[in-house]
């Protein structure tokens, strides 16, 4: 590793030329480059395991990697949480200090970290559609805000789809991470719309997200369009604004992520629905926040699933899963954006062994980066389980 590390001080660009030895011919193919920047990216990526099954879970795990290494550390194990389902581990502007996930089932609740120590929360009040399912934080930490969804795996009667996942339900909330309460709008519980995936802006101005108008389902499934609209937030009350801006309707809108600078939305893009793992036509697009372009990605996308993005904390990164190899198997694959808001051609996370992709029978999913080690491990999250859950009202 050291030698891999002294190539890449020394250059800015690595000429590679292939050879193979085929029936006793050597064949020479096409020489290509690799280019090195100076931008350093996030120590560290969390992702759920997840095998690619249908409508069911079995022997999760929540993992962080180090990518300076190939160091790895479970942050939350099935063999510890009676196999339950376990998801969305996410920190708060990629602070390893702040972050949260999920432990689904009867017991379970919301696992926060703040600096290592472990709180067990029940985000719902009697008014909600079901438990928080999607969130972010807001910048100050004190906040998070939540998507509440009902979620229906359906399996497809095609042959060329396997499942369709949509909600019947679902609505965004706030919650006040210091007094345990929740802040509600009746613009983001809309009984004739569908409201999901919310995140702030880097700036706590903005709250923004996916909606759509409520259709009858399963049948009119293909008519379920998601728009990416916002609404503002004040950080300083704790208020959410009066007026929604609709940004965006050209396709269904699923995930979006403002970079840390504030200048761009990484968002997904598919047909219809809300669950772009199962769409092959689902990419990434990014919207630039100052001008409204939407650049479609070329060098980026495939005619396979993308999905589930985050960004790093310097803006130049992201990361996303792919479904791009093989159709079935989602892989961290990582894109930089230049200084000119261009993002090239990806490539996904190394591993020690170069065939460990081969043969490895997991999902990557939802890849989150970090700028350091998340301070707890598996054990943590089983003995915060164990603890009565902060109620909030």
């Amino acid at each position: 590793m050291s030698e891999w590390r002294q190539l890449l001080e020394e250059n800015d660009t690595i000429e590679v030329e292939v050879t193979a030895l085929k029936n006793g011919q050597w064949t020479a193919y096409k020489k290509f480059s690799w280019f090195v920047v100076n931008d350093s990216i996030d120590s560290y990526l969390t992702y759920r395991l997840i095998e690619p099954d249908y409508s069911i879970w079995n022997r999760l795990q929540i993992k962080q990697r180090c990518v300076e290494n190939f160091d790895e550390y479970a942050l939350a194990d099935y063999n510890l949480q009676e196999n339950r389902c376990m998801n969305c581990h996410t920190p708060s502007s990629q602070n390893p200090q702040l972050s949260m996930l999920y432990v689904r089932g009867e017991g379970g609740g919301a696992i926060l970290n703040q600096n290592g120590r472990l709180r067990k929360l029940n985000i719902r009040t009697s008014d909600m559609v079901q438990t928080s399912t999607y969130f972010q934080f807001a910048p100050s930490g004190r906040y998070i805000v939540f998507s509440c969804n009902v979620v229906v795996p359906a399996i497809q009667a095609s042959a060329q789809k396997r499942l369709e996942v949509y909600d019947t339900e679902s609505d965004i909330y706030v919650a006040d991470l210091e007094k345990n309460i929740i802040i509600r709008s009746e613009l983001l519980s809309d009984t004739a719309r569908l409201e999901t995936f919310p995140t702030f802006s880097p700036d706590g101005k903005y709250i923004y997200y996916c909606t759509s108008p409520k259709v009858e389902l399963p049948q009119d499934c293909k008519n379920l369009k998601y728009a990416l609209a916002r609404i503002p937030f004040d950080e300083a009350t704790g208020t959410i604004g009066t007026q929604v801006d609709t940004l965006f309707t050209e396709r269904s809108v699923c995930h979006p992520r403002v970079s840390p600078d504030g200048e761009r939305l990484l968002f997904s893009v598919q047909d219809y629905g809300t669950f772009p793992i199962w769409h092959k036509e689902a990419d990434l697009w990014m919207m630039n926040l100052k001008t409204g372009e939407i650049d479609k990605l070329q060098a980026v996308n495939s005619d396979m699933s993308e999905s589930y993005h985050s960004w790093s904390s310097n803006s130049h990164w992201f990361v996303f899963a792919s479904k791009r190899d093989d159709g079935l198997y989602g892989k961290p694959y990582y894109s930089y954006v230049d200084k000119n808001g261009k993002a090239h051609k990806p490539f996904c996370l190394p591993q020690k062994n170069p065939t460990f992709y081969d043969d490895f029978l997991k999902s990557f999913n939802a890849p989150e980066m970090a700028k350091g080690k998340i301070p707890f491990n598996a054990v943590d999250v089983a003995n915060a389980m164990k603890l009565p859950a902060e109620k909030f009202e």
